[in-house]
């Protein structure tokens, strides 16, 4: 009987010091994935779970990109959610509605003028295409170079994403005209993924897709045309003359025989500057951005007095109304649902949507720091800056676009919308109480109250910690 206790003794210390190992092995094996995960999240691949974000290899581009940035510097205001979507590159890829909408933009512009040159070949293409420049661009090319003046709203850190005060987050592709100027291009296209903070609903997204087309006049071809080349006012006519009846020519090939109205505007870059909007499905629609680039572009990339033309225009503004895309945030979906609607049919699609799955609505109130509180009025078309530059990514001040950027990093494309439901200044404090209401909503699956009562703790806990708000 002793013996067969001592044995059984022995058996048991065995059993649990390899019970033991086992416990150590799982937990040695799950500090590796959290510190993997960590990595990754530094490296801006950490966006929180939602239902329309790609795979690995994702965050392997993003992580590319992002190589020797450091997110969590103080003057950095890029945050994991964002850093996430960068190298997704959706106007590449074939039969997403977006790269659909370039290839007619591109087409158009590529048959309505001949090639550069006499070349048996037929010369140079009539226009350069680039597809894949780097969204990380220094500030200056995306504002100075630009006459984007020092005090624009667009250069501050509430609506333009900085890795540091130098470098940022091209808000256009307009950020590339200058270096192609300078190389001596004539003819260009550029598209590509641009990154502004906004507000949330159904037709905002931080990130978005722009093409810019740019086409300089050769005194050859202004004399070819009966243009006076010493007359700056004849060339300019001219110029502007063509710019629209081009364009005009783009909307068609997108919209059809559609009523359009140009209105003129102002952008720092063009001068002079308009909008054209087409009268479409019974409405009126702004369709892009255009002018005569401004003559101190010109002579500072060193093209004397040669003059031209610039356009720039949203992808995701075009698609949605081309295709009657109810949500932007469906632009980023992996469910093939969507997909397969738009798979070898060009731009003759109407989207078909595959389900409304309910929303869940959160409310949160709070007392703002300051007596006075800021807010954005974004603009859809253009970008702009802060002092010399730069721009610092912290301030006293509440700024909705803040707010706005906590709610999407907690919850990703599970924000459908986040309005503000009411304000309130205490007149004798002087402080403002601010009532939010967001409303979460998946396209893909039903959303359970456990799992949004999570992420809006999430929310209010990052609102206390990093908006320095006083909740109610």
């Amino acid at each position: 009987i002793t013996k067969a206790g001592c044995g059984r003794a022995r058996v048991r210390r065995v059993v649990v010091a390899v019970a033991g190992f086992g416990i150590l092995m799982m937990c040695m094996a799950w500090m590796d994935r959290w510190m993997d995960g960590w990595i990754i999240r530094s490296m801006g691949c950490g966006a929180a779970k939602n239902d329309h974000f790609g795979d690995g290899s994702v965050c392997s581009a993003s992580a590319a990109l992002l190589s020797g940035y450091d997110l969590t510097r103080p003057d950095c205001n890029v945050t994991p959610n964002i850093a996430s979507r960068l190298g997704r590159n959706l106007h590449l890829l074939p039969d997403h509605p977006l790269c659909t909408v370039k290839n007619v933009i591109y087409d158009y512009w590529t048959s309505s003028l001949p090639a550069n040159g006499d070349d048996d070949d037929g010369g140079a293409p009539s226009f350069a295409l680039h597809d894949e420049f780097s969204p990380i661009v220094p500030t200056i090319e995306n504002f100075d170079s630009l006459l984007i003046p020092p005090d624009h709203v667009s250069r501050s850190a509430s609506d333009t994403y900085y890795l540091d005060p130098s470098t940022a987050l091209r808000t256009h592709t307009s950020a590339h005209q200058t270096t192609l100027l300078r190389r001596g291009l004539d003819r260009f296209l550029v598209t590509g993924d641009v990154y502004r903070r906004d507000e949330i609903d159904a037709s905002h997204y931080p990130v978005f897709h722009q093409t810019e087309g740019v086409r300089m006049f050769t005194d050859d071809e202004l004399v070819a045309a009966g243009v006076d080349v010493a007359s700056e006012e004849d060339k300019r006519t001219h110029v502007e003359r063509d710019l629209k009846a081009g364009l005009e020519g783009m909307a068609r090939a997108l919209f059809g025989d559609v009523e359009m109205r140009w209105v003129d505007e102002y952008f720092p870059f063009t001068d002079p500057s308009f909008e054209l909007e087409i009268h479409f499905r019974g409405e009126w629609m702004e369709v892009l951005g255009c002018g005569v680039v401004h003559r101190e572009i010109v002579r500072n990339v060193g093209r004397g007095n040669q003059t031209g033309w610039a356009f720039g225009l949203g992808l995701e503004r075009l698609a949605m109304v081309l295709f009657d895309v109810p949500d932007i945030r469906l632009f980023w979906t992996e469910d093939e649902r969507f997909h397969e609607q738009f798979r070898g049919r060009g731009i003759d699609v109407t989207f078909a949507p595959y389900s409304k799955y309910p929303a869940c609505y959160k409310d949160i109130s709070f007392w703002t720091s300051s007596a006075s509180s800021s807010s954005s009025a974004a603009d859809d078309g253009d970008s702009s800056e802060d002092d010399d530059s730069t721009a610092s990514t912290t301030t006293n001040a509440f700024h909705e676009n803040d707010f706005y950027e906590l709610v999407r990093d907690v919850g990703g494309d599970l924000i459908e919308r986040v309005e503000l439901l009411d304000d309130f200044t205490h007149p004798e404090t002087g402080r403002t109480s601010h009532c939010y209401r967001v409303s979460y909503r998946s396209m893909d699956r039903s959303l359970t109250n456990d799992e949004i009562d999570a992420l809006q703790e999430r929310v209010r806990d990052g609102a206390e910690l990093n908006l320095g708000v006083e909740l109610r």
